[in-house]
Formats: C-alpha cells, structure tokens, sequence
C-alpha cells in the first residue's frame, strides 16, 4: 500500500505531466500557424511523452493501492512569441519539472518509500535528457538566428524526430 504523502505528491505529478502535454500542444499549434511544422511535430511529439510519463505515474500509482486523483488543468497560453522564445519557454518548463521530480524523489527517500525511489530514477534521467535536448535546441536557434534559411533547416532536422 502507498503512503498517503506519496500518493498526493504523485498524484500532483500526474497533473503536472498533463499540463506539461497540454503546454507542448498549444506550442506546436503556434508553430503550425507559422508554418513551422517541423517544430510542430517535434512538439507534437513532446505532448505525447508528457502524456506517457503521466499514463506511468498513474499504472504504479494503482499497482501500489493507491487513488488517482486528476484535477482540473489551467489551459495553457496561444501565443509564445517567436520561435526562440518559445523554446526559452520551453527549457524553462523542463527546469521546472526537473525540480518538482527531485522534490519528490526526495520526498520519497524521506519516507523511505523505495519503490517509488527506484520508480522516480528514470523520470530523474529523463529529466537530464529534456533539459538537454531543450538547450541544445535553444542554442542552434541563438546560434542561427530567425531570419535565412539555417531556421528553415532546423525546422526540417527537427520535424524528422520520431516517437519514441
């Protein structure tokens, strides 16, 4: 059976991976009315890892006896400025989330609840790799500019990424 603490942090999480998906898809609208459609799959894409990562959280939530309990979820902004922004955006969420699971690693080495410890090492990986990814995108934009054809290149490379 979980704990009662664990299974209301978990719980938040659940939402929070929902909201993350419901932010990634408005981004990839933004993009598509652009006309950057590369973007718009790549972001695509990341609504539907967010989406797993919650569908995760919520099979070990119930595997341990616990209770889902979804919430309403904010609907996420239309608009995101340019493409450059957008992804500042973008690696600013993936910070935020980054914190929020090593919070809650660290609260469940606190309750030394170690099936969820063990559970929440891949979302603290995966976290490293979001950030990175992320930050790599954001530099290439920095780096090219929004203006010629290196953005248009970007758009093609990164409208070629395939589900995981």
């Amino acid at each position: 059976m979980i704990n009662q603490k664990i299974e209301d942090a978990l719980n938040r999480q659940i939402n929070l991976e929902q909201s993350s998906a419901q932010l990634y898809l408005a981004m990839s609208a933004h993009c598509e009315a652009k006309s950057f459609r590369g973007f718009a799959q790549w972001l695509r894409l990341q609504a539907q890892e967010e989406t797993t990562h919650a569908l995760k959280l919520v099979t070990f939530v119930l595997d341990r006896g616990g209770r889902l309990d979804l919430r309403a979820i904010e609907a996420p902004p239309k608009e995101f400025g340019t493409i450059t922004q957008l992804f500042e955006q973008v690696l600013e969420h993936e910070r935020k989330i980054t914190g929020t699971i090593n919070a809650l690693f660290e609260c469940s080495r606190q309750e030394k609840d170690f099936a969820s410890e063990i559970t929440l090492q891949w979302y603290v990986t995966e976290q490293v790799e979001e950030e990175a990814t992320a930050g790599q995108i954001l530099d290439q934009l920095r780096a090219i500019g929004e203006k010629g054809g290196g953005i248009w290149y970007l758009d093609s490379k990164l409208g070629k990424r395939g589900a995981k």
